[in-house]
Formats: C-alpha cells, sequence, structure tokens
C-alpha cells in the first residue's frame, strides 16, 4: 500500500509540474481542484468534504470540478502541506501540529489539557471572528486555513494497558510532529517517536513502537485495534485537523467565488460534526466487540499533573501563544463555571 501510495503521488506530481501551466490543470473547460487527507472514505473529514465538493460543483460547477485523495495518497500531511503551498495541489487537510512549522502560533494546540471540556474546545473553534485571525497567520507561507474539523480527544493506546503515567515508562509512543507533543510524552515517562499518521500501524505491528495517541476511529478506520489492544482515556489533548488551501488560488477567485468556497467549508465542518460522535460511538463498539480492544478509564488528573510543566514551559518559551491561551481559558473558565452552579 506504502509503494502504491508513492507511485501515485509521484505520478500525480509529476503530471501536474509538467509544462509551463504547472499546476493547474483543466479538463472540459473546468478548473480542477485537489483536495489531499489522510483518512479513509468513511471517516467523518471525508463525508464533510464530499459536501464541500458538493456545494461548489451545485454553485460553481461551470468552472470548477473538485477531486477528493483520501488514504495519504499524495504523500503525507507534511508533504501535501508543501504541495499546496506550491499550488501543485488546491487543498489538503492536516492537523495543527503540522502547521507549527509555518506559524509558531499553532503550536498552542498542542499543549496538554489546554480545554477543560469539549464544550469550550468547540466554542473556541467556532468563534470565526477571532479564529480568522490565527487563520490569517500563514499567510506568508503561501496557504490559508478555511475551517476546522473535529479530530475529537486524544488518548493513549497500546500493546499493553495503560491506568497510570507509571505505565508510561519505558514504552516507545507515537507522536504527532511536534516538540510540544514530544516533550508531553517524555513527561508522561514515555519515549516519543514521531512519525507519519500512515506508518503506525506497521510500527506497532513490528514492535518498533508500543503504541501511539489518537481518537477512537484510528482504531477501527485505521485498523489500529488489529494490533494495540488497550485504548485508555487520559484525555491529553483535543487537536483539530484543519482545511487549508493555497492563498494564491483562494486571492484568484473572485469575491463571489471566494464567498462559495467559504460557504462550502464551513457546510464541510457542519457535516464532519454532525457525524463524529455517532462514528466514535460505533467504533468504540467495534473495537470492543470484533477487535477485542479494552476501553480503560483513569484517573485524568494524575494525568494532568504530570505535564503541568510543559504548559509552563511553552508559554515561557512561546510568547505568540499567550493571547490565544488567554482566550481559551476565558472560555475555559466559563464551562467551569457553569458546571458548578
Amino acid at each position: 500500500m506504502k509503494g502504491l501510495k508513492r507511485f501515485l503521488a509521484a505520478a500525480l506530481c509529476a503530471a501536474m509540474l509538467t509544462g509551463m501551466s504547472g499546476c493547474t490543470s483543466v479538463t472540459d473547460g473546468k478548473r480542477i481542484i485537489r483536495i489531499a487527507h489522510a483518512q479513509s472514505e468513511t471517516h467523518p473529514e471525508h463525508l464533510g468534504l464530499l459536501k464541500f465538493k458538493e456545494h461548489i460543483e451545485e454553485k460553481l460547477g461551470d468552472k470548477y470540478e473538485v477531486q477528493i485523495f483520501p488514504n495519504e495518497l499524495l504523500g503525507a500531511a507534511q508533504r501535501a502541506i508543501e504541495l499546496t503551498q506550491t499550488g501543485a495541489i488546491d487543498f489538503v487537510v492536516a492537523g495543527t501540529a503540522n502547521l507549527e512549522t509555518f506559524a509558531n502560533v499553532y503550536e498552542i494546540f498542542s499543549m496538554p489539557y489546554l480545554f477543560t471540556s469539549e464544550e469550550a474546545y468547540h466554542e473556541v473553534m467556532n468563534d470565526t471572528d477571532y479564529m480568522n485571525q490565527v487563520y490569517a497567520s500563514t499567510d506568508e507561507a503561501g496557504f490559508r486555513v478555511l475551517t476546522w474539523y473535529n479530530a475529537g480527544t486524544r488518548n493513549f493506546y497500546a500493546t499493553k494497558p495503560i491506568h497510570t503515567p507509571e505505565d508510561l515508562k519505558g514504552l516507545k509512543m507515537r507522536v504527532q510532529q511536534s516538540p510540544a507533543s514530544v516533550n508531553m510524552v517524555k513527561a508522561f515517562g514515555a519515549a516519543a517517536s514521531p512519525m507519519s499518521f500512515g506508518e503506525v500501524y506497521t510500527a506497532i505491528q513490528q514492535g518498533v513502537i508500543d503504541g501511539a495517541e489518537n481518537n477512537e476511529l484510528a482504531l477501527t478506520n485505521n485498523k489500529h485495534g488489529e494490533v494495540a489492544k488497550y485504548f485508555s482515556y487520559n484525555k491529553h489533548q483535543m487537536v483539530p485537523d484543519m482545511l487549508i488551501g493555497n492563498l494564491k488560488f483562494l486571492n484568484s477567485l473572485s469575491e463571489e467565488e471566494r464567498a462559495v468556497f467559504e460557504e462550502a467549508a464551513l457546510l464541510s465542518t457542519e457535516v464532519e460534526l454532525a457525524d463524529w460522535d455517532q462514528q466514535v460511538e460505533e467504533a468504540k463498539k467495534i473495537a470492543e466487540n470484533d477487535m477485542g480492544v479494552e476501553f480503560i478509564d483513569v484517573d485524568v488528573q494524575v494525568f494532568r499533573d504530570k505535564v503541568d510543566g510543559v504548559q509552563d514551559q511553552m508559554l515561557e518559551e512561546n510568547p505568540n501563544i499567550r493571547e490565544l491561551y488567554d482566550y481559551i481559558q476565558e472560555v475555559n473558565a466559563k464551562y467551569t463555571e457553569e458546571g458548578a452552579e
């Protein structure tokens, strides 16, 4: 499968970069819009992107055709972002960890226990006016985030049960390619192994790593439950995925066309959010009943206490996250106060 992905990615890139037209492709008079992502065709993000495609082709179908490439067919996230930067492809869905090297404000989403509830997380991400200021931070890099997708709550899963941070000692755990995530895992006592998401299954299967951290859908959509039988709800991060567009392409759109693309992005988020919770519940049932995965509830506060120093270090070393951090704490406090009533 990896070989097929590389072949398809190389073939597509070669085709797109041939000739002076380079990254622009036209079929039957329509501009081809290419979107890359890492998930399967049944994943909520893919379903959201189908809505994105549907809306654009319904409103602008005489000008644009949208093609979606799932399963890292155009390469892992970092490579796909680079292709989006150059305009070789037009959009990519990637996690905020992949954006940290382009705008370090995105590092905040790798901060452990940044959000105190899903309600606070959703309110922050749905504050479009505020988040647009964050999204503009990558303009100099040549791309702009259009919207966010819920990627759930990240937890540890492994070939051995994890009940406390002490159970992580000596384990090799895959993390996203983010310094903050690496420091978090080290604070828990484990060895951090950053790698592409598409490599995780084989790495666990072959014993290169002992486990990873992600949401429940990774167990079923990506088959990780076949090789990692213990999923622990330590809830260390809520990290969104982002729909990223090539800025030159976005700026080339007329005002009316740009509005359609932005509407399509928001509609895609609505679809993704609506489908997320349902798929998580289904994934838990399949993982437990069909794959033999054991779900473990843990004392979250014990894990939280272990990484307090990571939060402090991040705030000290990256002043660009302070404003967003303070805003998130205001939202967190609102839901904490409501819960205490």
